[in-house]
């Protein structure tokens, strides 16, 4: 379990290390079990997050995959 500090130092690191890495649409912090975890998100499927190399936890802060669909701007 992770609280909001930790999530956030561990969101910031990864941030970093998957910076400009196809198919990696978004970052953030989702609750996950009793307290935080990060959120990345995928473009297509889990096969791109595992090409990214995504890890499964960063510092002991667990990170969660998820797909999404093409990520416009809104205006």
């Amino acid at each position: 379990m992770a609280d909001l500090d930790e999530a956030r130092r561990a969101k910031d690191e990864l941030k970093t290390a998957l910076a400009g890495r196809a198919g990696v649409t978004a970052i953030g912090i989702a609750p996950d079990d009793d307290g935080y975890g990060v959120l990345v998100r995928v473009q297509d499927d889990a096969v791109r997050a595992r090409r990214a190399d995504v890890p499964t936890s960063v510092r002991g802060v667990n990170v969660h995959v998820r797909t999404s669909g093409p990520i416009t701007a809104q205006a």
